[in-house]
């Protein structure tokens, strides 16, 4: 990504994915803040599977010249990636750069201009009084996969829907399909799903493959209201977060963080050293799931 010289960087990180119109869309998002953020530095840089990684484009932040460089994961549930690989970037970044002020920015998490925005996309799809089954990146950290449900219960509340339920693309239960049965057994004919999702990829179009399968055995009619993507209503979120670490003020949930507190069958995660997933791939040029 083109910027001028700035003493102050911004570098988005995200995931990365096989899909290539998913890591594009990502790319847009950063020229939007990019847009909203005229005096900083922004670039995108990812975990895996996609190029650039994120390592090296803070580098890259560095020799232009940046000061300081805030490391903000581009995701919206606060799981490993936010709470340990990222981070580990940021700590990486210290150690080749200690000169370099790094700072680390929250994930997005839940806030009430993104729940606006796919309410919004429910009312434009025609879905906001069906029954709602939100769709969310499954992750093995309870705390984020509770807030996925706090979601659902938002969103649904935002539109008046008369019955929630979450399900997951992964890793967690329930996944898609049975999620789905739950409103053919319900006896409901329509219904709407909305992804919490960023950006699409394979998850998501994963995700979709299921939902046609169950509407063409079911009749079932399903109401597809997408994800978040790279809208400018999404920008205010990531600059808010922005802001919060240049001024030093954390916006992430330690209190339920299996990190921090056991839960049955992930007590070894209780105090375990940050970067223990995909960190060195965000270093290095390897990109390997």
């Amino acid at each position: 990504m083109n910027y001028g010289p700035s003493e102050d960087g911004l570098l988005l990180v995200g995931h990365g994915s096989r899909s290539d119109e998913g890591a594009s869309e990502m790319r847009v998002l950063g020229k939007l803040v990019a847009e909203a953020l005229p005096d900083v530095a922004v670039d995108v840089g990812f975990l895996e599977m996609t190029d650039p990684p994120a390592g090296p484009v803070l580098d890259e932040l560095a020799a232009a010249g940046c000061r300081r460089i805030v490391v903000l994961p581009l995701v919206l549930l606060g799981a490993g990636h936010a709470k340990s690989d990222v981070p580990a970037v940021v700590l990486e970044a210290r150690q080749r750069h200690p000169g370099l002020h790094v700072h680390f920015g929250s994930p997005l998490g839940i806030t009430r201009d993104l729940v606006e925005v796919l309410g919004a996309a429910l009312h434009d799809a025609g879905g906001a009084d069906l029954p709602l089954l939100l769709i969310a990146r499954g992750t093995s950290d309870p705390d984020a996969n509770g807030d996925a449900h706090k979601v659902t219960r938002l969103l649904g509340e935002w539109v008046g829907a008369p019955f929630v339920h979450s399900a997951f693309t992964g890793v967690t239960t329930p996944n898609v399909a049975n999620g789905l049965r739950v409103f053919e057994r319900l006896g409901y004919r329509r219904m709407a799903v909305a992804f919490w999702f960023l950006c699409t990829g394979v998850l998501v179009e994963r995700a979709r493959a299921e939902i046609e399968a169950f509407s063409a055995a079911t009749g079932v009619e399903v109401v597809d209201a997408g994800y978040l993507g790279p809208d400018p209503r999404v920008v205010p979120a990531i600059v808010e977060r922005y802001e919060e670490a240049v001024r030093g003020i954390p916006s992430v949930n330690c209190d339920l963080c299996a990190y921090r507190a056991p839960w049955p069958g992930r007590e070894h995660r209780q105090g375990q050293p940050i970067g223990i997933g995909h960190s060195h791939l965000a270093a290095e040029h390897r990109h390997r799931h």
